[in-house]
């Protein structure tokens, strides 16, 4: 058997920060990673550029059941905090729409730095290892591999969860939480596209391509981003984004020309205009296919002449507040995170270890803590790490 003061399962984001900070403070660390090599998610993330953290992050940017309980170590460890990091390695970056860091090259540059940094501190990695079993001693974990017997006082579980399953994803760290008694809170897809039945499919094939800027709302929660259609149902940012608070048998509500008043605008252009067909005046506000088929969907057509206003606004209100039911979305294959996980009621907010078994830390996208799209996950992923890294 095989000692050491702290073991971290899962080579992520999260994991990987965890290390680094406890090999700071002299800790022996030992990282297992059950794939062939670490941060396989970092990798693929942001286009394989990697949205690494978001400057406007605040305890706003995240879903939770206890929406307080991530506060504490956001705060502690902050997107300027990261960027230090980054700088640090003299990595090139730059920020795209909403306060988004990318890497000017490669998302490779962030694995080598944390790789690195791992390095200084003399943190062990190995990787194509599977956990088969945790043992609980009184004041230490016994970790059971294939072939060996790893021992350690603080078992830190980074698994993430099973959003992405090609890249070996599973809900292996919920597990680990059942089998100690914690609270699960139900994992569902996130910041995944949305789907609809056959009313809808055929039609939304006709449109697969088009993208729209539009403001999204599910509930009281609202998002203005990009839309697009595709021969499933819909994505794009916007669509992403309100996946994350959408429940069964809830409708969303689409603004496809958000800031206009499209009743408005159809009743001047039938003063300047009349002779004009009805699908040609909405072209000018929308995408040409798009502003076609709204106009089949909602039965109107003819000349603005030949239209009533109220024909006008029966259009106007399905572009401006066009509600839809999805039937589902198209699960963790596709889903970029998971929503649910292990419950915050489980663990300190200070430290990201169970009240109920000391020792015992759960950090990074495995805890009921889900970040919007747009470089916030990553942001939980440094910060919880941070906080467990310096208590492990």
């Amino acid at each position: 058997m095989t000692e050491c003061d702290v073991i971290i399962a899962g080579g992520g984001a999260a994991g990987l920060m965890c290390a680094i900070e406890a090999g700071k403070r002299g800790r022996s660390v030992l990282v297992i990673e059950k794939g062939k090599a670490p941060a396989q998610k970092i990798r693929i993330s942001g286009g394989g550029r990697c949205n690494f953290t978001n400057i406007y992050t605040t305890h706003a940017n995240f879903i939770s059941d206890n929406p307080h309980f991530h506060k504490s170590a956001l705060k502690r460890y902050t997107p300027q905090d990261f960027i230090d990091l980054v700088e640090k390695h003299g990595i090139k970056y730059h920020e795209k729409t909403l306060g988004q860091l990318f890497c000017d090259e490669s998302s490779n540059e962030i694995i080598q730095m944390l790789l690195q940094e791992c390095d200084n501190v003399g943190v062990e990695i190995i990787t194509d290892t599977t956990i088969r079993a945790i043992d609980k001693k009184e004041e230490s974990f016994d970790v059971v591999l294939d072939s060996s017997i790893k021992s350690c006082r603080s078992l830190v579980i980074a698994t993430g969860g099973p959003s992405i399953p090609k890249m070996g994803a599973t809900g292996w760290g919920y597990d680990v939480a059942r089998y100690f008694k914690l609270k699960v809170v139900d994992p569902v897809p996130a910041l995944v596209p949305l789907t609809f039945g056959q009313d809808f499919i055929f039609d939304f094939r006709s449109l697969s391509g088009i993208s729209v800027d539009v403001d999204v709302s599910c509930g009281k929660v609202k998002f203005r981003e990009a839309l697009l259609f595709t021969h499933r149902g819909l994505s794009g940012p916007a669509i992403l984004q309100i996946s994350s608070y959408w429940r069964s048998d809830m409708d969303i509500i689409i603004n496809m020309a958000p800031g206009r008043d499209v009743f408005e605008d159809l009743k001047l252009k039938k003063q300047s205009a009349p002779k004009v067909e009805i699908q040609t005046a909405l072209a000018e506000i929308l995408p040409k296919r798009l502003a076609s088929y709204l106009c089949e969907y909602s039965g109107v057509s003819g000349t603005l002449a030949d239209l009533s206003h109220k024909k006008l606004q029966s259009l106007a209100d399905v572009v401006n507040r066009w509600r839809i039911k999805p039937n589902g979305t198209e699960g963790f294959r596709t889903a970029e995170v998971t929503r649910g996980g292990v419950s915050t009621a489980e663990l300190s907010s200070k430290t990201m270890e169970c009240v109920k078994i000391p020792g015992l830390y759960f950090i990074g996208e495995v805890v009921d803590v889900t970040g919007h799209l747009g470089g916030y996950n990553f942001q939980w992923a440094w910060a919880s790490g941070h906080a467990a890294g310096q208590f492990v």
